[in-house]
């Protein structure tokens, strides 16, 4: 048996003692200012190829919010509610124009009264393929904490949750209906599934005013990434009279779910998979429909919305963006924008420090002083000037 005292201290090895050998550069004049020029160098120029390569996008944005106050002929929509960018096009485009008339929403399992608005647009070039259309909302905090949270994977994925499973979890506060002393799980529960962006809005195709012009046609199929849809499943409850549709999907169920209005088939409505992943930031885009083998062929067109979502009740606003894509993906100048500000930054200020230093240059400490192992550092620098004396000398040095 071992009577060595017990200790703490760690083994005597170059990594437990921390004496492994470490390099730590010095920053001297001689390596910062010419880091901070080329830095600015090689940025300015990356910043100017991601500007080009968000120019040679064009797009279409147009906000649609005021829709419904146009009436029922064509108003142009108000200056700074639409943009367009066309490469090389000089030419000033007509501003969209649309109008709203009642109509009636017809859905999978109800009918509703809705407002549809009309919006008259026109596209001065050629829009080459693929063509992406998105809508975009603004002031939507998709990014907040609770409303991040509020999702069930499980009942997603298809497993039937029941109330008892989904009360006091990450749904609420929309994770059971009660009626009376009876509680019901919503399908889909949660704040997300509650607030998608319903009613298939965007009517298909976009018609075209040219004479003899066919219709553009868009798909809404692969438009969600695919590991999106391997986590969801078709529902598996075994009565549909015992689960609730969340409580904004009221008028697309106005009886609730049964065998004739069934809920939706979450594994395949891509739009549904687009809205459940939650946006980094309050404005922000979700693609709806595209077309990938057809050009959009320059002429005017009108597109059919139907207005039922809701965004003035909480100040945002609702648009629909036309776009096509370089190799970069979509229309975004900021990182361009990024780089080239960055670059000049380091360009202006390693000329500035360059023109300080030439001007009155800042003398240098002796860098053996940076050694941890200062009388180690002083006796190897004792050592070599008492050899550069003796040298001079032709004395030996002694010691």
């Amino acid at each position: 048996m071992s009577t060595d005292p017990k200790t703490r201290k760690p083994a005597n090895t170059a990594f437990k003692q921390q004496r492994l050998k470490a390099w730590q550069p010095i920053l001297t004049p001689k390596t910062v200012l010419p880091t901070f020029i080329l830095v600015g160098i090689l940025f300015a120029p990356i910043g100017g190829l991601l500007l080009w390569a968000s120019d040679t996008v064009a797009e279409v944005v147009i906000d649609y919010t005021q829709c419904e106050t146009a009436g029922a002929n064509f108003v142009p929509v108000p200056q700074g509610s639409y943009s367009t960018n066309f490469p090389g096009k000089v030419d000033v485009v007509e501003p969209p124009a649309f109008k709203a008339v009642p109509s009636v929403q017809e859905g999978t399992n109800a009918t509703w009264p809705t407002t549809k608005c009309t919006v008259k647009f026109t596209i001065p070039d050629t829009m080459k393929k693929p063509v992406f259309v998105y809508y975009r909302l603004s002031n939507f905090y998709q990014n907040h904490r609770r409303y991040v949270k509020s999702i069930d994977a499980k009942q997603l994925s298809g497993t039937p949750r029941t109330a008892a499973e989904l009360s006091g979890g990450s749904c609420d506060p929309l994770a059971v209906y009660k009626e009376g002393d009876a509680q019901f799980p919503i399908y889909p529960c949660g704040l997300i599934a509650n607030s998608v962006f319903n009613g298939n809005p965007f009517l298909n195709p976009f018609d075209s005013t040219t004479n003899g012009a066919r219709p553009y046609l868009l798909s809404e199929t692969g438009i969600s990434w695919p590991s999106d849809a391997k986590k969801y499943g078709v529902q598996t409850y075994p009565d549909l009279s015992q689960i609730r549709p969340p409580p904004n999907w009221i008028k697309q169920y106005p009886n609730g779910y049964s065998a004739a209005s069934p809920p939706i088939d979450v594994s395949k409505d891509e739009h549904f998979q687009v809205w459940m992943r939650t946006a980094g930031l309050p404005n922000f885009r979700k693609l709806y429909s595209k077309n990938t083998d057809d050009d959009l062929q320059k002429g005017t067109y009108t597109m059919d919305i139907n207005m039922n979502y809701n965004v003035t009740s909480y100040g945002g606003t609702k648009s629909i963006v036309i776009s096509t894509v370089s190799f970069m993906g979509g229309r975004n100048p900021f990182l361009g924008i990024a780089y080239v500000v960055v670059g000049v930054i380091c360009v202006v200020l390693g000329l500035v420090f360059t023109a300080r230093h030439l001007y009155k240059p800042r003398r240098l400490g002796d860098h053996t002083y940076l050694s941890w192992n200062q009388n180690a550092a002083t006796n190897a620098a004792m050592a070599n000037a008492s050899a550069t004396s003796a040298t001079a000398t032709g004395a030996s040095a002694r010691y």
